[in-house]
């Protein structure tokens, strides 16, 4: 990435984090992986989505987290009629993303 696209990048995380719809756990875990990281991301409907640009509109090819009122995580896309399911930890929804990540 260019510093320009880098400098969208982590402001976008700055403001995932700033957002208050996505527990700090999964925002956390997801910034650690290298490959989540480089992927803009962006939060809509409570769901963390991992975007190749960072320019609107967005890409829809990973798949995507809802973080659950119960404290479960619900794991989905590339749309959201493509349902992976739920599962009980932070750890396990990344996982679960970086499972079917498309390349770059």
């Amino acid at each position: 990435m260019d510093t320009d696209a880098d400098a969208a990048v982590e402001a976008g995380w700055r403001k995932a984090r700033e957002d208050g719809r996505v527990r700090e756990e999964l925002l956390d875990l997801a910034h650690a992986e290298p490959r989540l990281r480089r992927r803009f991301p962006w939060i809509g409907m409570g769901e963390l989505h991992f975007s190749r640009t960072a320019e609107d509109p967005w890409t829809w090819d990973a798949r995507f987290v809802l973080c659950e009122y119960s404290g479960t995580y619900f794991v989905m896309g590339p749309s959201r009629q493509d349902v992976v399911g739920r599962v009980e930890t932070a750890r396990e929804a990344v996982d679960l993303v970086l499972e079917h990540l498309p390349e770059d």
